[in-house]
């Protein structure tokens, strides 16, 4: 699997670095000139980062290029959430400040996203998102932002959205005070340990390389390893948490674009979270 890295720096009206990977194997390349031929967009859940969709597309990838498979993929994009993976370090300075400092939501995630689907030709970007076939696929945090992205003007078209555990409720978002109030608690806890016990190991290896960045104030002696915290800050995290209106705010788009196009909700077979 080939990939290819982007950061946009703040600007156009937009405040903040924005990174994101492209994905694709040299087979899909034979795929470029078909208008058919499907571009997937995919959005991480909170405390994660982009590269945690490796191991789900190296896997979606091998099936697609079968020969009776009857999907065509182009590449797939990845993005971070701003506060999140190599965006949260590069964005660590601006998030301290009052307007983002504890006050970042689900919202603000699709606000990125569809930046970076409106600038990338105009910053020397060679693709042109307005003439792609577009999936969205997003896990939790992401599956919430896509929906939202949806409600964004000009409003990018996509063909079908996958939505991963999902944290909607469409009976107001007290349905969901329980789960947020032990996800928050968790992390008091430092109980992160036990959470990544059911990870699938390819996913826990890519955590280790990107969602954990070496600590700023750390000091250790030479030949020792050093310091080490998460990319995402826990402050970031409990807002994305605790972010009042994106279990509701969604609810109203998903119901108008389940009239227009396919929408595919996943749900884990363990009731353990959602």
């Amino acid at each position: 699997m080939l990939e290819e890295s982007v950061t946009y720096a703040p600007g156009g009206g937009y405040p903040l670095y924005l990174t994101a990977k492209r994905y694709w194997l040299p087979a899909f390349e034979a795929n470029a000139s078909d208008p058919s031929a499907l571009t997937l967009l995919l959005l991480h859940s909170t405390s994660f980062h982009k590269e945690t969709w490796m191991p789900t597309l190296d896997v979606i990838f091998t099936l697609a290029s079968s020969s009776d498979s009857p999907v065509k993929i182009r590449e797939a994009w990845c993005l971070d959430c701003p506060n999140h993976g190599q965006s949260a370090q590069l964005n660590a300075q601006l998030l301290l400040q009052p307007e983002f400092f504890l006050n970042f939501s689900c919202e603000r995630y699709a606000q990125a996203v569809h930046h970076f689907l409106s600038v990338g030709p105009e910053q020397g970007g060679s693709v042109d998102f307005r003439k792609r076939n577009l999936v969205g696929i997003g896990h939790s945090l992401g599956a919430v932002a896509i929906t939202m992205l949806q409600a964004i003007e000009p409003v990018f078209s996509f063909s079908s959205l996958v939505l991963i555990e999902p944290l909607l409720s469409p009976a107001g978002s007290q349905h969901l005070r329980r789960l947020r109030e032990s996800l928050v608690k968790a992390m008091a806890l430092l109980n992160r340990r036990d959470r990544s016990k059911k990870w699938d190991p390819r996913v826990r290896d890519v955590f280790v390389k990107y969602g954990i960045v070496e600590h700023p104030g750390a000091r250790y002696a030479e030949g020792a390893y050093p310091g080490v915290t998460l990319a995402c800050t826990r402050d970031q995290e409990a807002a994305m948490y605790r972010d009042p209106d994106g279990a509701t705010k969604p609810v109203e788009t998903l119901t108008r674009v389940c009239r227009q196009y396919p929408v595919h909700l996943i749900l884990g077979g363990i009731a353990d979270f959602v």
